[in-house]
């Protein structure tokens, strides 16, 4: 990396998107289908949830996290570089191609993109790279040269399971003594198309990884816990089982009255953990007669801000090592 491109780097926070209100739908889902709308039965189902849920924080979220982050860089590099950190999302507003160019009017040359889910494939997050890249490629007509890296997986960054084990450990802390050392731990991740996992099981891989190091780190023995998926998508193709909803009779049937349920992949809350978990998911398990429970979400997570920040660090790294 040039002296001129060390004195500030632009860090781009990059997740899916959401709707802020339940009028958004008709366009984001079309966006998210790739401009295909969806049908109307599929609106006013997702309208129904946002409604229920009150909106997604999401985007409000990601914008707490970039601060957070520009701060702890801040803290962690007094001396420099400085860090600009911004939000773009894949599907709503602001999108990626509009937080780059912002970055890029602002003189940003050095460009660190994060995809907010620790585990990666090149194949599954295809679409950010293509956002980044057109992004970059239409600010080069402009005579903004900006050079960019994606960050790959950090699936089993130490802080970050650090940051997820002491979520558990706290929901654990607040069970009632004698379930405490006993409850049923589901760990779901987002579900996929069968055919897409069957061409990236590296991926697959990734989030195994991130289970076993998690529950070594919290101490759950082989038999307290399971790996689920939720929020498959609402289309006839094979999605990844077993769907965590499915795997609640079973708890039912060894005699467990309680389930902890932890998200392993998502960040934040937004509706696949407002609606999918703790709507969908719990009515599921009350109505078994079970009492559910969730970890609080990572958010705003001190030791989760300082895993965003050493991703910066190492990606930053191979950025300076760019010819």
């Amino acid at each position: 990396m040039s002296e001129a491109r060390e004195s500030t780097i632009g860090v781009l926070l990059m997740t899916f998107g959401s709707c802020t209100s339940p009028e958004e739908v008709p366009a984001y889902l079309a966006h998210v289908r790739g401009g295909r709308p969806a049908s109307d039965e599929l609106v006013r189902e997702f309208q129904r949830r946002y409604r229920l849920v009150g909106g997604s924080p999401l985007i409000e979220i990601t914008r707490q996290q970039a601060a957070a982050l520009a701060a702890e860089l801040e803290r962690q590099h007094p001396s420099g570089p400085r860090f600009v950190v911004s939000i773009g999302m894949l599907h709503s507003r602001p999108f990626i191609a509009e937080a780059i160019a912002e970055l890029a009017a602002g003189g940003i040359r050095d460009l660190i993109a994060i995809i907010l889910s620790p585990q990666y494939s090149p194949q599954i997050m295809g679409g950010y790279h293509r956002a980044v890249d057109e992004a970059v490629a239409t600010e080069a007509t402009k005579g903004r040269v900006i050079l960019a890296r994606v960050a790959g997986a950090w699936h089993l960054n130490p802080l970050f399971l650090d940051a997820l084990a002491e979520r558990i450990r706290e929901a654990l802390d607040q069970l009632p003594p004698e379930v405490r050392n006993s409850v049923p731990v589901l760990l779901t991740s987002h579900s996929l198309p069968k055919r897409v996992v069957e061409q990236e099981p590296h991926y697959l891989q990734q989030l195994q990884e991130t289970v076993h190091a998690l529950v070594e780190r919290v101490g759950l023995s082989d038999d307290r816990w399971q790996f689920a998926y939720q929020s498959a998508g609402h289309t006839p193709e094979e999605w990844l089982k077993p769907d965590m909803k499915d795997l609640l009779p079973g708890i039912k049937a060894r005699g467990h009255r309680h389930v902890l349920m932890v998200p392993i992949q998502f960040l934040s809350d937004h509706l696949e953990i407002l609606y999918d978990i703790d709507v969908a998911a719990r009515e599921e398990a009350e109505s078994l007669g079970i009492s559910f429970h969730r970890i609080e979400s990572l958010n705003l997570s001190p030791l989760f801000i300082k895993a965003l920040a050493r991703v910066v660090d190492e990606t930053s790294q191979e950025l300076a090592g760019t010819p």
